[in-house]
């Protein structure tokens, strides 16, 4: 079973070193802001469903593969 799925929450995310590079490498900015902490216990298949993310389903798969990847 993946370690981290689209219904992973962000939090989780964030708090490992991996998961959270793969976001950096797609979303260069302060993880822990007061923004993003407001996210924290949204899924991230949530947290993309926000327009202001600017993102496609093809972006989507890749970081949904690329997290999957990590065991």
């Amino acid at each position: 079973m993946a370690r981290f799925t689209k219904d992973t929450k962000l939090k989780v995310i964030v708090d490992d070193p991996e998961a959270s590079a793969i976001l950096q490498e797609w979303f260069p900015m302060d993880l822990h802001g007061s923004m993003v902490k407001m996210a924290y216990g949204m899924t991230l298949e949530k947290c993309f469903s926000f327009p202001q993310v600017k993102i496609t389903e093809d972006e989507k798969q890749q970081i949904y593969e690329q997290l999957e990847a990590l065991g």
